[in-house]
């Protein structure tokens, strides 16, 4: 068996600190997800990975605040309005506030995400920051995954104590979605201009989406200094649009992960590499960041996804350690601490 002699020669680069091009993500993507290529890609991107971050890893939590039938109408996504079969509620924010206590207390964790659907009331979720940050004063960064938001907006939710925004431009965007490519694109360049953190993946991966459209869509989190990079997978929900077309093997969304990882060497303000959902073999192809999930979630279902698809800061602590990270960062901070 042979390896190809244009794969090593752009590992070979990688491992001198020489970030590969969009030309070799794209060839590197193009191999089988079981090749030996594959494999070896994903090898580096672990060994690489692990020396930039210290074998240290990342503990993040999201919760979905509330179930509204979304205009954005993405066709991967069990909230859509046109399929949504979830009933329609928001979280109190004292439930709220104890759900993010009961995340942080359980763990190291880094960040507490708050998750809205497209649509959703600025006001009050800036009231809500401001209850958490008072609650959690020396806790964890505060992160918005929410619909788009202007300037203004974007500086106001930093003042009230957002520390980063998970923002990205969907593969297909504007195609399986019915947002806008140039409004999402204004709210990403909207977030750094505020100085808030960007927080980017590569998603929703399919079976059907080729190499080119997926270096395409990675490269935009690079492009604009985001924080975090990853790559998740679409999931087969029912009923919705896209549940058809399947869904790639974990073994796939490693092999992206792993170059998304090496790709993310151009990027001097990534911290870390996230795979979701958390798995074994990505967290062994270069990423080392893992999501606890509460609440709502577009992958899911049920409407707490607490225990159904969504993991605990403990099942997620307990998977780094598994993959041989030695260290989960502390939360709010640069500082690293056992893993154990």
């Amino acid at each position: 068996m042979k390896i190809d002699t244009r794969l090593l020669k752009i590992l070979d680069r990688t491992q001198e600190g020489i970030p590969p091009s969009r030309q070799d993500c794209a060839a590197m993507l193009a191999y089988p997800a079981a090749s030996a290529e594959a494999s070896m890609t994903r090898a580096i991107a672990d060994a690489i990975g692990r020396e930039r971050f210290g074998n240290s890893a990342v503990v993040l939590s999201q919760i979905g605040i509330e179930i509204q039938p979304c205009p954005g109408r993405c066709g991967f996504c069990s909230l859509g309005e046109n399929h949504t079969r979830l009933t329609p509620g928001a979280m109190a924010p004292d439930e709220i506030l104890a759900i993010a206590g009961s995340l942080t207390a359980s763990g190291p964790v880094y960040a507490v995400f708050l998750m809205t659907t497209h649509r959703f009331d600025f006001r009050q979720l800036v009231r809500t920051v401001e209850r958490l940050r008072d609650k959690l004063p020396r806790g964890p960064r505060i992160v918005v995954n929410t619909g788009d938001f202007n300037l203004d907006q974007a500086r106001a939710l930093k003042e009230a104590g957002v520390s980063g925004a998970y923002h990205i431009l969907r593969l297909r965007e504007g195609k399986d979605t019915e947002l806008s490519v140039e409004q999402r694109l204004a709210t990403i360049k909207a977030v750094r201009d505020a100085g808030l953190d960007l927080y980017y993946c590569c998603e929703p991966i399919g079976p059907e989406h080729t190499p080119e459209e997926i270096v395409d869509q990675l490269f935009v989190g690079l492009d604009y200094g985001c924080v975090q990079h990853g790559a998740m997978r679409r999931v087969q929900v029912p009923d919705s649009p896209l549940a058809a077309l399947g869904q790639i093997t974990e073994l796939r969304l490693a092999q992206v992960t792993a170059v998304v990882a090496l790709a993310s060497l151009a990027c001097r303000e990534i911290r870390s590499i996230g795979v979701h959902e958390p798995n074994p073999v990505g967290l062994t192809s270069g990423a080392n960041a893992a999501f606890a999930e509460t609440g709502a979630n577009p992958r899911d279902t049920e409407r707490d996804t607490t225990g159904n698809r969504g993991l605990g800061v403990d099942a997620c602590v307990m998977m780094l350690r598994e993959a041989g990270f030695e260290r989960l960062m502390a939360p709010n901070s640069g500082i690293a601490c056992p893993s154990t």
